[in-house]
């Protein structure tokens, strides 16, 4: 894409005009940097194929850390209308509600190394089953699943696997409505139910951190983050149910309505057929099965640091999901209206005084978790009234990748890999050299420039920084 092809609106605002099949314009999110990087790829294009999607509203969007997806891009996000508009599975993905949850503690790392750093990180790892297909830290049978696709992590603290805090600081409260386990196959449940309680493999992690820097005290302290405090992340989604519920879909959708000339990964349904409310309802089990994983993961987590320190507190600072579609009401050409909001890659991020967000946090905002690679800090950012004005309330959710696995696995290995974190004083748990290398920093883009365009553009202002101590992957 060129230059005249590309509108600079700020220093982290850009525009890609509408012409000839777009609907609407392109809007892009990102530093001159992180704005070359996108060109490396078919981010642009596929920013413009979403815009052509029937029923899109105001401006097909990219974040700060968008990078080539299946359909959409990752760190895409496109608002339908509900009677007009469309629903399509490659605008959430695959992993729906691959999301991040953040603990705190009352721990300081002054704590965790006087009972020994590297015993508690590979205790985790042991207690936390993780890589391709492990799980089922809890029994459960089909019966119990199909509750707990309708009830999310409700269900895990009805029968005592937590605290009603933890889901009042999850979003949604930890449960969608409108799940309906009868749309969802087979084969997705026979997936999901040996998978719960665990984080699976990719770029899912477990990360015990410490907060490095404070950017708003008087945030921060709301949020309850203090300077030299111990934090947990947990970056997981619904695993093979969720997986499988997109892949049915797809191709449900492809077979009823045929697949776009634009791009077949952009297949989709009307918001109002069957179809389209059949997935949003699938999507929903597959979202609730994704909270109901971290809550267990949190339980077990407890238990486990409960052996090392027996008057540990940990609490839910938030969880937020990545990767959904939900209905949503936002001002549009000055009126409010309620559209359906496609996040893929994006973290939702509300103003203050938003009804959805606890109440605790209403009077400055959302918290928004946006995780580095398992080498980089994290941030806690704060949603912002502008943010709901110029992206549907949404901004990046991670660093975004520069770089394929493949590369990764061509140029870097695991040993080098180990030693660069070593030296930063990062423990690394990991089920497989493969994903330690598929994984690697070097394969990301700059976590800190990606939260700074955020910031900068307004959509997410910074709150705190964490710096990783130890990492569990698959």
């Amino acid at each position: 894409m060129t230059e005249a092809e590309l509108r600079k609106i700020s220093d982290v605002e850009w525009e890609i005009p509408q012409e000839g099949k777009m609907n609407v314009p392109g809007r892009v999110f990102g530093s001159e940097k992180l704005v070359e990087a996108m060109k490396k790829d078919k981010t642009f294009e596929q920013v413009k194929n979403v815009a052509m999607l029937p029923g899109i509203i105001g401006a097909s969007i990219a974040l700060s850390d968008a990078h080539q997806g299946y359909g959409f891009c990752i760190g895409g996000v496109a608002a339908f209308d509900p009677v007009m508009g469309v629903v399509s599975p490659g605008g959430v993905g695959y992993d729906i509600n691959c999301s991040v949850r953040l603990l705190r503690t009352n721990l300081t790392l002054k704590d965790i190394e006087k009972k020994g750093r590297k015993e508690i990180i590979h205790s985790i790892a042991r207690t936390i089953p993780s890589g391709i297909g492990r799980g089922n830290k809890l029994k459960i049978n089909k019966e119990q699943l199909d509750e707990i696709l309708k009830e999310g992590a409700q269900w895990l603290i009805k029968n005592g696997y937590g605290n009603k805090e933890d889901y009042l600081f999850t979003e949604e409260q930890g449960k969608i409505n409108g799940a309906n386990p009868l749309f969802v196959s087979k084969r997705a449940k026979e997936r999901g139910i040996v998978q719960l309680g665990s984080l699976g493999s990719g770029n899912h992690f477990l990360e015990v951190q410490v907060v490095d820097e404070i950017f708003d005290e008087t945030i921060a302290d709301i949020f309850g983050l203090k300077k030299g405090f111990v934090t947990i992340m947990i970056h997981c989604g619904s695993r093979g149910l969720g997986h499988q519920v997109a892949s049915d879909y797809i191709q449900a959708m492809g077979e009823t309505y045929g697949w776009p000339e634009q791009d077949r990964e952009l297949v989709f349904a009307p918001i109002n057929s069957s179809l389209g409310k059949q997935y949003l309802s699938a999507m929903a089990c597959a979202a609730n099965f994704a909270f109901a994983n971290k809550q267990l993961i949190t339980h077990f987590i407890r238990k486990d640091l409960k052996y090392y320190f027996p008057n540990v507190s940990v609490e839910v600072v938030y969880d937020v999901c990545h990767n959904i579609a939900k209905f949503e009401k936002h001002i549009i050409n000055g009126v409010e209206k309620e559209v359906l909001v496609l996040r893929k890659g994006a973290t939702r991020s509300f103003g203050k005084g938003r009804r959805e967000i606890p109440e605790a946090y209403r009077g400055v905002g959302q918290p928004v978790l946006i995780p580095g690679t398992m080498g980089t800090f994290s941030y806690v950012l704060v949603g912002t009234e502008k943010a709901e004005h110029v992206s549907f309330a949404s901004t990046a959710h991670g660093a975004g990748r520069i770089e394929s696995r493949t590369f990764a696995r061509k140029n870097l290995t695991a040993e080098q890999v180990k030693k660069e974190l070593e030296k930063k004083g990062i423990i690394i748990e990991a089920g497989s050299n493969r994903g330690i290398v598929e994984e690697a920093p070097e394969v990301y883009k700059d976590i800190n420039e990606v939260v700074k365009a955020s910031h900068d553009a307004g959509i997410g202002n910074l709150v705190a920084r964490l710096r990783p101590i130890g990492v569990v992957k698959g």
